[in-house]
C-alpha cells in the first residue's frame, strides 16, 4: 500500500525538527562555556582592587598534586588496558570532577598529559602501543618475571 504524502510530509518535518534541536543543544552547550568565560572576564575587571576581589588564578599545577596524574593514569591502564591520550584526559577530568565541557581546559590538560606521559616512557614505566585516529595509545609495559 502507498504511504500517503501527507504523513511523508510530516515524517519529514519530524526529522528537520530533531535535527534543528541537536543543533540547538550544541549551541547552548558551547554559550554556556562563553557565558562562563566573560563572567570570568568581567569578575576581574570589576575587582574593587582588594586582595580577596581577584580570583586566584588556577593553574594546572596546582589542579593535581605532584605525582597524582600519573597515579591516576596508571590505576585506568591497568583496570582498562590500553587507553588513547583524550580516553585519559577525560578519565582524569571524571576522577578530579572538572567540566569536560570546557574545552580551553580539555586541550591544556591533553598538552600537559602527552609531556607527563613521555616522561614516563622516558622512565620504562609506561609504553607507546601505536596510534588510533590519530592519537597515541597508551599501555603498561608487560610485566618483567624474575628467573
Amino acid at each position: 500500500m502507498a504511504e500517503i504524502r501527507t504523513v511523508t510530509t510530516l515524517r519529514r518535518k519530524r526529522d528537520e525538527i530533531v535535527s534543528a534541536i541537536k543543533q540547538y543543544e550544541r549551541l547552548l552547550e558551547q554559550s554556556k562555556a562563553d557565558l562562563a568565560h566573560v563572567l570570568g572576564a568581567i569578575r576581574l575587571f570589576d575587582a574593587g582592587g582588594g586582595a580577596k576581589d581577584i580570583p586566584a588564578y588556577m593553574d594546572l599545577h596546582r589542579v593535581f598534586k605532584r605525582g597524582e596524574t600519573w597515579a591516576i593514569c596508571r590505576e585506568a591502564l591497568a583496570a582498562k588496558g590500553p587507553m588513547t591520550t583524550v580516553e585519559l584526559t577525560r578519565e582524569l577530568m571524571r576522577v578530579r570532577k572538572l567540566d569536560p565541557g570546557d574545552k580551553v581546559m580539555v586541550r591544556a590538560l591533553q598538552m600537559r598529559l602527552v609531556s607527563s606521559l613521555s616522561k614516563q616512557e622516558l622512565r620504562g614505566t609506561l609504553a607507546r602501543q601505536g596510534k588510533r585516529k590519530g592519537v597515541v595509545v597508551w599501555r603498561l609495559p608487560a610485566e618483567k618475571t624474575l628467573v
